[in-house]
């Protein structure tokens, strides 16, 4: 707009000067977050690159944007914020670098269409592209953290997207400068309208059949296989990153290959469940621990326990006996007794592999693998016991979080076996 000024100075780096600047103000009023700390970080790099005369979009961007937040707070590492957004970007900036590479749109200018028609296929193909690799990217991370995959996110964002770049997001900068004068009413308006039509698709897809479906958990392994797999294509070059796949389908498959524990108990014994032979779960208590209840049954990929929990006689699936002192839960020949009381465990001790009491243990308890009482799971916090053939597995919280300073240690295990 004013060319002496334009062509004599070097406006562009003080405006990347001046959005640096913004962009820290903008990261203390968004509470500084994972995602925020990593936008902030890029931004920073490209506007200095700017500075510079330099390329700042590239995949070391991404690896310095890491690096400082992991200096800073190395815990986020394990966080859904930092694995989804590092995610994501990675895989897009890998994806659009070797799209650049090969120039696969450079025949783009010969077609016979209109410019506009053009623009607008592009644009929306590009926001398709880019919703395609975002969510193929954060999939396996959503899985593991919150067993939910969102099948229609493509569909979602082809409308959504362009919503929000073209409409809501001018409004808004419209509304800033209005506010100055005491007009921003006249920006806020048609903002909230382009912000209604942004929700109404949301709720609209959200509504279409399998458009949310639940996973049961995957195991770590399995998320790290992927992410590895991930990470060897989206950084090498040569022809070699394509190995990443056999890497990714490894992880698959010990996805699918997993199974959900037989046996859980919380950790304070209020609620216990064992898995049904239809593929349900049942659970002692649909009134106390509403939110450990919760958690599990999102674990096991469903939406609420569908297996009866008998309060005396047998299961459905002949699996589960109870009565009032006790159940005992059988699988592949190997017992678990479920003790309500001290009264239970003179008989369960002897019949059952496993014995989980939610009283103390003071007596001698003969079980073949082991005895889970009250002390235990105040000491090992909750229990998931998988039944084999030939073995049984019990894997604690204590347990999985190792011998590490911050996890408490509540006294050392009195043997109970009587042997």
């Amino acid at each position: 707009m004013i060319p002496p000024l334009a062509l004599r100075f070097p406006i562009k780096k003080w405006a990347a000067l001046a959005a640096i600047a913004g962009a820290f103000a903008y990261a203390f009023i968004a509470g500084a977050t994972v995602q925020t700390q990593r936008a902030l970080l890029m931004v920073g790099m490209v506007l200095v690159a700017v500075i510079l005369d330099r390329r700042g979009l590239s995949i070391r961007l991404v690896a310095w944007a890491a690096l400082a937040i992991l200096v800073v707070a190395p815990e986020s590492l394990l966080g859904p914020s930092f694995q989804i957004s590092f995610a994501a970007v990675t895989a897009l900036i890998a994806t659009y670098e070797t799209l650049s590479e090969r120039r696969q749109y450079r025949e783009y200018e010969h077609s016979r269409l209109p410019p506009w028609v053009r623009e607008a296929m592009f644009y929306l193909a590009g926001v398709a592209l880019t919703t395609l690799i975002a969510g193929v990217a954060t999939a396996p991370f959503a899985i593991f953290h919150f067993n939910r995959f969102a099948g229609y996110g493509l569909a979602a964002n082809l409308i959504a997207v362009p919503v929000t770049a073209l409409w809501v997001m001018p409004w808004a900068v419209a509304a800033f400068l209005l506010m100055l004068f005491g007009f921003e009413a006249a920006a806020l308006t048609p903002m909230g309208w382009g912000v209604d039509v942004i929700i109404g698709v949301a709720n609209t897809v959200s509504g279409w059949t399998g458009a949310v479906t639940l996973l049961p958990a995957m195991p770590t392994a399995a998320l790290a296989a992927i992410a590895l797999g991930g990470l060897w294509i989206a950084l090498w070059r040569l022809r070699w990153r394509y190995w990443g796949l056999a890497g990714m389908a490894g992880g698959l498959a010990l996805a699918i290959s997993a199974s959900p524990p037989d046996v859980l108990v919380d950790g304070q014994g209020r609620l216990l469940a064992v898995w049904a032979g239809d593929g349900s779960v049942a659970v002692s208590n649909l009134r106390r621990a509403r939110f450990e209840r919760g958690v599990w049954l999102r674990r096991f990929g469903l939406e609420d326990a569908g297996a009866i929990w008998p309060t005396t006689g047998t299961s459905p699936d002949q699996r589960l006996s109870c009565d009032v002192k006790g159940c005992l839960y059988r699988k592949r020949g190997q017992v678990v007794a479920l003790a309500f009381g001290e009264a239970a465990l003179a008989e369960d001790c002897w019949v059952a592999d496993v014995v989980i009491s939610v009283v103390p243990v003071r007596r001698a308890c003969p079980a073949r693998i082991g005895v889970i009482d009250r002390f235990d799971l105040w000491r090992d916090g909750g229990a998931a016991i998988w039944m084999k053939e030939k073995s049984i597995r019990i894997e604690t919280v204590n347990g999985a979080r190792g011998e590490r300073p911050w996890v408490p240690k509540r006294g050392k295990k009195k043997s109970r076996s009587g042997t």
